[in-house]
């Protein structure tokens, strides 16, 4: 590969090509255009105003967190684990926290974020390849949200709804995100932050109806347990937090606004309010996901049932259980499972665009990219909802493969953000230092690991013929040299261009 290949020309904030967001889009910071303080080198004072105009990104982000996929995985390991598994929610949402603050400095260091960078340091064979990889994971994870948000409308219609009816009206978010879209960011924030309330209060109001024991929860979070009952689960609960598309999503969230990165202190400025959002908002989403757990931890851990919930009996296993009340808690499932849904497809939405926007360098109107986007994953929706109309329980399985596919697309988001992340040339002075490279990659190897024996454990039990041994071995053997591929490429961007460059506007 020629030296100078990949290498760019350093541009100014307003000559930099953009396709997650226009200038005239981005939200200008009050106080951005301050003369009162020389903040070339340190960063202005800490203001909450700021923190308030900052807020926003992190919470979309953290909706990959509270997707039907999450929720599924929640209420098996409460059923199945009981409390056991609440330490283990608590680190795995930390180590997502790393990887999404990682994507973030990506994105507000470089002005660029992670699909873009991708097009730009790999060849093409290989930016094709980790395209169709992004592509897959957002199609499994958009099928799961799409899905949940159709059992959830049928749980609300009481059954006048089917599954692939409330799949075409699920649909129908990518025109009410067009919609929103043209009003601003901060309204559609807004939106997102009302969702998000709604999955809180729902399931805040599960959590109240079926007391669970305070003094186990405490101990579950304190105290690590793991048995060989309920290792997959536990696996589960790792897998489901780091989301492949989220991490392309989070860094280009970020760019929506106005840094002026001719200016560390700037720069140093949006990271720390970026810094202190997410983490407000994976917090707020640990609660949420906190809350179903225990609840299926306290109804159901050590019954028959435990083994047999899923997403679409879970709400009649609490009405049976828990009867009515003021509310029927049948219908308060139904309607944190609808805004989980709806957040989450939209979302998926957005972070398409950016994935194919990125890696193809498209510049498409956005209706035409958004319904592409859409296309993708609602055409292969449509069919698995009229497949499984008639036959629920096997949504189930379905599931499985869905958390498999998503798992095979970990490494793919996690190796290259880790590498640009740690590059002078990309990253300029915001580069990582090398203990947070070293934290970084053991968190990496560990999720990767994790997933792995995901993995193992799905096509050990799944494989009943030769042929398909023989395939999976195949595919093995290329999945694997790809990932050291990528690997051995990350510690090769320093080397092709020789002396280091800073990052795009920082001098």
């Amino acid at each position: 590969m020629p030296p100078n290949e990949h290498e760019r020309p350093l541009l100014t904030d307003d000559e930099e090509e953009e396709t997650a967001y226009d200038s005239s889009e981005k939200i200008v910071i009050l106080g951005i255009d301050d003369s009162s303080g020389d903040f070339d080198e340190i960063a202005p004072p800490f203001s909450w105003k700021k923190l308030w105009m900052f807020t926003g990104p992190g919470f979309l982000m953290s909706i990959a967190f509270l997707d039907p996929g999450n929720l599924e995985g929640d209420l098996q390991a409460g059923a199945i684990a009981g409390y056991s598994l609440l330490w283990l929610l608590f680190w795995a949402t930390g180590m997502g926290l790393l990887v999404q603050l990682l994507a973030a400095r990506l994105g507000v260091a470089t002005g660029r974020h992670l699909a873009e960078l991708c097009r730009d340091e790999y060849p093409s064979w290989a930016r094709i390849v980790l395209w169709v990889m992004a592509e897959l994971a957002l199609i499994g994870a958009d099928i799961q949200e799409v899905i949940g948000s159709a059992i959830a409308i049928k749980i609300l219609s009481n059954g006048v709804i089917p599954l692939w009816a409330g799949v075409v009206i699920t649909a129908l978010d990518c025109f009410i995100f067009l919609f929103l879209e043209n009003y601003g960011v901060r309204k559609l924030e807004a939106v997102f932050a009302v969702l998000i309330a709604t999955m809180a209060l729902s399931f805040a109001w599960m959590f109240g109806e079926t007391k669970p024991s305070g003094k186990e929860l405490i101990l579950g979070i304190l105290i690590p347990k793991l048995s060989s009952k309920t290792i997959q689960q536990a696996v589960g609960v790792v897998g489901c937090i780091i989301m492949p598309h989220n991490v392309f999503l989070h860094s280009a969230l970020v760019q929506s606004r106005h840094i002026d990165r001719s200016k560390k202190g700037r720069v140093q400025e949006a990271l720390n309010y970026y810094s202190i959002e997410s983490t407000i908002a994976l917090v707020v989403s640990f609660i949420i996901n906190l809350f179903l757990t225990t609840v299926f931890a306290k109804g159901f851990y050590g019954t028959e049932l435990a083994n047999s919930i899923g997403l679409v009996n879970a709400g009649q296993y609490l009405q049976e259980k828990y009867g009515g009340g003021f509310f029927p808690i049948l219908y308060i499932w139904g309607i944190g499972l609808l805004a989980a849904g709806q957040s989450s497809t939209i979302t998926g939405t957005y972070a398409g665009q950016f994935i194919m926007g990125g890696f193809l360098n498209l510049r498409l109107k956005k209706w035409l990219r958004a319904l592409i986007t859409r296309s993708f994953a609602i055409v292969p929706t449509m069919i698995v909802a009229l497949v499984f109309d008639t036959n629920e329980d096997s949504l189930d399985n379905l599931n499985e493969w869905l958390n498999v596919l998503q798992s095979i697309q970990i490494p793919f988001a996690l190796i290259p953000l880790l590498c640009l992340v740690s590059k002078e040339r990309i990253m300029g002075t915001f580069k990582i230092g090398p203990f947070l490279q070293m934290v970084s990659w053991l968190v990496a190897a560990l999720v990767i690991v994790i997933n792995g024996y995901l993995l193992v454990d799905f096509f050990s039990k799944e494989a009943k013929s030769i042929a398909f041994t023989t395939v999976v071995s195949i595919f093995t053997s290329a999945y694997v040299a790809f990932i050291v591929y990528l690997v051995s490429q990350g510690f090769a961007f320093s080397n092709w261009l020789g002396q280091p460059k800073q990052a795009p506007g920082i001098e």
